[in-house]
């Protein structure tokens, strides 16, 4: 998405009127980083059970899920990493996580963006 400019804001102000701007701001801010999307706790939540040591800004004491580390080595193919953050049932029908694709906690886009941050781990 494009940034907005002072001029591009100004004008839809005086088009359009100021509740433009307040929807504007929500559609920028809806574009969240995997990190983002991995930490926020009413999206992937991630922290909330797995430790990821090799990013200082992961500041949990979880221990419920395994930590996010060397992810590459362990799902070196990416598509199985995407499979088990979209439905870790299918892997695993007695586990404790989400499927968050399926439950539709986190869209398509959302679950590309967690997997390339988490792949990075």
């Amino acid at each position: 998405m494009k940034p907005v400019s002072y001029m591009t804001a100004a004008m839809c102000v005086l088009s359009f009127g100021p509740g433009v701007l307040p929807a504007m701001a929500d559609s920028v801010k809806k574009e969240m980083t995997g990190q983002q999307l991995a930490f926020d706790n009413k999206k992937g939540n991630c922290l909330g059970c797995h430790t990821a040591p090799t990013d200082p800004a992961a500041v949990t004491q979880a221990n419920i899920g395994p930590p996010l580390i060397v992810i590459s080595q362990r799902y070196p193919d990416k598509a199985k990493l995407r499979t088990q953050i979209w439905d870790a049932t299918v892997a695993n029908p007695k586990t404790v996580m989400p499927p968050f694709g399926r439950h539709s906690i986190l869209t398509e886009q959302e679950i590309d963006k967690v997997v390339d941050y988490v792949f990075g781990l």
